[in-house]
């Protein structure tokens, strides 16, 4: 008699994958055309060319030094039952809820340390810097900001105790949800009030990226708004208009090259000077347009 395979141990099938991945994408490009948040400052065609670039890396980055570290140690995780998850023996789809929502709350402190770390921040202002935001910034992430976050990807799976099914499944929500709230996509106002109580969305991850350093210490969140409600670090009330997308001393598109962006890391690091933002008429939680 043929031993059923433990569904834990598998990941997502990749047909099913690329549908959610590329379906996304392809869904709020197409909705930012027809309604976009903030003007672009840039072209277009020429954004998307360097961001793509830098997507391909990201992509091989993942392939040949993350997924060899934490697919192997996930599957060794579920059968030796490590971790904290592991220990207390859940239903499958509790574990799995579990295991997003821990993931995704840990990638909160990883995100805010990549702010606040030096060192870490050289590697993640290749993000930042982009003088537009939308879907394809999302996937603009440096080479060495990638292998830097491994360590810490293992520690994730390894102590919190993810099986390969878990840890598939909020990767792949992880890219569906970064591509939806760095898009340039205007929703409807109310919608979107309702939507950021539980999801990061455009406007709230918008303010993340402000050229002032106030507002991009806030909204570090990414699948679920919860840990910036939690942390007292959620900011809604900047309306999009009235942000300059960018880190301040890097507002010159010719010094953001595809080249000179992956230099960044290792150049001499300019002070942000702090603009000024005057007095919003909203309350902090509160969205604005």
């Amino acid at each position: 008699m043929t031993r059923k395979r433990d569904p834990m141990t598998r990941e997502l099938p990749r047909w099913l994958n690329a549908v959610l991945v590329f379906g996304t994408l392809a869904t709020v490009v197409l909705l930012e055309m027809r309604r976009p948040l903030r003007k672009s400052r840039q072209s277009k065609l020429e954004r998307d060319a360097r961001n793509a670039a830098f997507s391909l890396m990201a992509a091989a980055t993942v392939a040949l030094a993350e997924k060899p570290v934490t697919a192997p140690l996930s599957l060794a995780v579920h059968r030796n039952r490590w971790g904290l998850i592991k220990m207390a023996r859940l239903p499958v789809a509790l574990d799995l809820l579990l295991s997003v929502a821990l993931l995704d709350y840990t990638l909160f402190i990883w995100h805010y340390l990549t702010h606040k770390v030096p060192f870490l921040w050289r590697f993640h202002k290749s993000h930042h810097v982009d003088l537009d935001l939308d879907a394809s910034t999302a996937l603009r992430f440096h080479t060495g900001e990638l292998l830097l976050s491994v360590p810490w990807r293992a520690a994730q799976v390894r102590l919190l105790g993810i099986s390969p099914l878990g840890l598939a499944l909020w990767q792949t929500l992880t890219l569906m949800e970064i591509m939806f709230h760095h898009s340039n996509l205007r929703l409807p106002l109310a919608l979107e009030r309702r939507l950021c109580r539980v999801i990061v969305t455009p406007r709230m991850h918008g303010i993340h990226h402000s050229i002032v350093k106030e507002e991009t210490d806030s909204n570090w969140s990414t699948i679920f708004s919860w840990p910036d409600y939690l942390h007292g670090t959620l900011r809604l009330n900047v309306p999009q208009q009235k942000i300059t997308i960018g880190v301040a001393p890097y507002q010159d598109p010719a010094e953001l090259t595809l080249g000179k962006v992956l230099e960044l890391p290792f150049s001499p690091e300019r002070p942000w000077n702090q603009p000024e933002r005057e007095q919003l008429p909203l309350p902090r939680t509160t969205l604005a347009g």
